[in-house]
């Protein structure tokens, strides 16, 4: 039984093997075979994991080991930094298909190149003046309606960080994911290689709050001084604008173009206690509701005396629309709408979910530059391969910020692909790598594997003996583990030989073989 099952899933692999060598009649012959996918797991587990994978569990693994890709052997540094191209460059690479990878830049990315037409892609990135040391990822998949295989149009420049060239001819490497760029056309070189024109990504500015939309308030014992220049606003127009040309001279040129609109739209209209809450408070707003308690009074009737003074019924009429303190912004829309695209505010929000989630230290770091931190979670969450595709080709990074938001708040399970099997629930969730619950790896056939770690797993069944061959994870011995129910290859089962180690034993789902559907 347990032979005829084995054999099913070596055919299985042999027909998927046979199906991309026929793509568009190009033998590309495709990292990954039947759902590949690399794996690496996320930060340190710091003696954290998802709710099933606690503290006091007290690990002994060290996550550094998984990250470092010993079982490459040695390879060697080649000592070269590209600098960052600019955006909308056009550039001609050797290119790397690869089914069930996404890369993102900043994300490591192991190969074991075997095919000669691979091994010829190598050896152009090399020697290639124009980019060197560079080659471009593409995802390959296959279409859910015909079943042909088809390339993402969008890709990530990978650049080769070491590299070894075995006596077999085969070169283990070890790359770094740098910019996204846009496929335009592809080719196979006379040698092999397989080649394509790309363009390199230009990536946006992070948008970020006016400093002054709602800082600096008028205090409110300036209000009558504060309510005369209103008032002339109101009907003049904006005759004072030298305060408003000081502040926008301090903006950058998004930050200034975002403000010019709110301004537009504004008719000064101000917050009202039901549109701001207090977390959500504008800056300086604490000082100024205390300033208010204290002076409320004194305030309200120096306020009425001004109103009932004004000859202008149109400015008196004006004047009592906005009253309070709290109604003098400078833009129309209240804070929290600011909030929604404030890639700072929402990158903190992301670094706060995933330190939670995954128990990761401190990234504040990351959080001030929040399309690395983008970048960073989008490599590392454990969700299916479409998924992680679609967050490379957002392109504004406050909406992949808010997009990795969302699929954060609802991922709760992971499920088969296939058949819909309950596989895991968030809380099996385990961190057994310093580069995150969701890494790559390659095995010795050169087959890149995405995989996510858990603690623990149900619907799975085991093929074989444990082995300690080319383990991703040194001191652990790795089963292959498929879905007891359709009989799909889900990853593999890892078990501590050391006595010593813990956890005892984890599993390493792979992410091509999760469904898009994880709640």
């Amino acid at each position: 039984m347990e032979g005829d099952r084995r054999q099913r899933l070596l055919e299985r692999e042999l027909y998927q093997i046979e199906q991309i060598r026929q793509l568009d009649s190009e033998e590309l012959e495709i990292e990954e075979v039947e759902h590949g996918h690399q794996s690496s797991d996320d930060e340190q587990i710091d003696e954290h994991a998802l709710g099933g994978a606690s503290a006091s569990g007290g690990y002994t693994f060290n996550t550094s080991l998984a990250s470092m890709h010993s079982y490459l052997g040695e390879v060697e540094d080649t000592h070269n930094r590209l600098a960052f191209l600019d955006g909308g460059v056009i550039l001609h690479v050797p290119l790397f298909y690869l089914e069930g990878v996404v890369l993102f830049p900043e994300a490591t990315l192991p190969l074991r190149v075997i095919q000669p037409n691979f091994i010829a892609a190598v050896d152009r990135a090399l020697r290639q003046v124009e980019a060197p040391y560079t080659i471009g990822v593409v995802r390959v998949f296959r279409d859910g309606d015909t079943g042909r295989i088809r390339f993402a149009t969008t890709g990530t420049t990978a650049e080769i960080r070491q590299y070894r060239r075995l006596e077999d001819g085969s070169i283990n490497v070890v790359t770094r994911g740098q910019q996204r760029f846009r496929l335009k056309r592809r080719w196979i070189e006379l040698e092999g290689a397989p080649c394509g024109e790309i363009q390199i990504i230009e990536e946006d500015l992070p948008l970020r709050t006016p400093r002054e939309a709602f800082g600096k308030l008028t205090p409110l014992r300036n209000l009558s001084a504060a309510s005369v220049s209103h008032s002339k606003l109101l009907i003049h127009g904006n005759e004072d604008h030298d305060s408003d040309d000081s502040f926008e001279s301090e903006l950058s040129l998004t930050e200034r173009r975002l403000h010019t609109s709110a301004i537009k739209s504004s008719h000064y209209n101000l917050f009202s206690e039901s549109t701001s809450s207090d977390d959500e408070s504008p800056v300086g707003e604490p000082q100024l509701q205390l300033h208010f308690r204290n002076n409320r009074n004194n305030e309200d009737m120096s306020a009425k005396k001004y109103v009932s003074e004004r000859p202008c019924r149109r400015a008196k009429r004006e004047f009592h629309s906005a009253p309070g303190p709290r109604e003098c912004p400078r833009a129309f829309w209240p804070y929290w709408v600011y909030r929604m695209h404030d890639s700072y505010c929402l990158a903190q929000r992301l670094s706060d979910m995933w330190k939670k989630i995954v128990g990761t230290p401190s990234m504040d770091a990351l959080v001030r530059k929040p399309g690395l931190l983008s970048f960073h979670v989008a490599s590392k969450i454990p969700v299916s391969e479409s998924t992680r595709q679609e967050l490379l080709e957002i392109d504004g990074i406050s909406y992949r910020l808010r997009r990795e938001i969302e699929l954060l708040e609802n991922f709760d399970q992971v499920k088969c692909r296939s058949c819909q099997t309950l596989i895991a629930n968030r809380s099996d969730m385990l961190v057994m790598s310093t580069d995150g619950p969701l890494g790559a790896y390659v095995n010795p056939s050169g087959y890149v594997h995405e995989i996510m770690t858990l603690l623990k797993a149900s619907g799975l069944a085991l093929i074989g003996v444990p082995t300690e061959e080319y383990s991703w994870f040194p001191g652990y011995a790795w089963t292959v583990a498929y879905c007891a129910t359709c009989e799909y290859q889900m990853g593999w089962l890892f078990t501590a030989t050391n006595k010593k180690l813990k956890p005892r034993s984890f599993w390493g789902i792979r992410s091509s073989q999760v469904a898009d559907d994880m709640h």
